[in-house]
């Protein structure tokens, strides 16, 4: 517990003091989100905290001698995916290119999992399917990352795995740089990095805690784990294809946009969206708690 508790506040007080410096790069090499069109914000923001949660993942990675549960073989995983999507930040990139960078990790993240093969399926479409889904859901201050943070609490109570602690204290050092006035988004590549590693780490320790499990159980799992981002994708993938557009179509459809449209406060959005994604975590606990013992 106090090993937990050093690497917690350790990673938490990197993010808080390195995220200044990611906005001041940001904003010398114009690696910034314009307001307009779908966008809520009215001020030129930067957009390179992510490299603020990458860093520090890496830094872990390598640095101590034994990090975790393939916490290095993330990490490789996690440099493609930051990398990629922080490329698309500074030039926007084809969607397609995204989806086969995303795909390609989750097979080798898919691959190392002791599992049956309509599972290991399954956990290629769930890993590449979250680390997109972060990025989609990722429209109002301080979402993401909240929601990014609640998994790993629930991660730490599962498991009870360092690297959860090291995940909690990244993601809420930046937080308080994102939420309630947004001083730096996380960019897609930051948005896209949190749903990677959430998913990836729990692909090491659902196979211990739902051992012998069928397929039944491991979606119910991933969809609970998954919480308001995969939801959120589902229905508006679900709601796309119903209307016969395209499903990577961008629209005002995903559930931030449909509260806020409603004459919500921000404020309000994000609490209802993150109760939703806690009772989603609560279920998913109980669920894994059963049947990992």
């Amino acid at each position: 517990m106090v090993e937990r508790t050093v690497f917690f506040l350790v990673f938490l007080v990197w993010s808080l003091t390195v995220t200044p410096l990611s906005i001041y790069l940001s904003r010398q090499y114009r690696i910034i989100d314009e307001p307009g069109g779908r966008k809520k914000h009215s001020m030129v923001t930067p957009r390179g905290a992510g490299v603020v949660i990458w860093a520090g993942y890496l830094l872990y990675a390598v640095l101590f001698p034994d990090p975790g549960n393939g916490v290095r073989i993330i990490a490789t995983g996690a440099t493609a995916i930051f990398l990629f999507g922080y490329m698309d930040d500074m030039h926007p990139l084809p969607a397609l290119w995204k989806l086969a960078v995303h795909l390609t990790v989750a097979l080798v993240i898919a691959w190392g999992v002791p599992a049956p093969p309509a599972v290991k399926a399954a956990v290629v479409l769930w890993v590449a399917g979250t680390t997109s889904a972060y990025n989609l859901v990722d429209g109002i201050n301080g979402l993401s990352l909240t929601i990014f943070s609640l998994t790993a609490l629930m991660g730490l109570i599962l498991s009870g795995g360092q690297w959860w602690a090291v995940a909690l204290g990244l993601s809420l050092g930046v937080l308080p740089w994102n939420y309630p006035v947004a001083k730096t988004f996380l960019g897609d590549g930051g948005s896209t990095l949190l749903g990677f590693l959430c998913v990836s780490q729990f692909t090491r320790e659902l196979p211990f805690l739902l051992e012998g499990k069928g397929i039944v159980i491991w979606l119910a799992s991933m969809l609970l784990i998954g919480g308001v981002p995969v939801i959120d994708t589902l229905f508006s993938f679900a709601r796309r294809v119903i209307k016969g557009s395209s499903p990577f179509r961008p629209d005002r459809g995903h559930f931030h946009h449909l509260l806020s449209d409603r004459g919500l406060p921000l404020s309000g959005v994000l609490a209802i969206l993150v109760s939703i994604h806690a009772l989603s975590l609560w279920m998913a606990i109980l669920l894994l708690g059963r049947h990992g013992t």
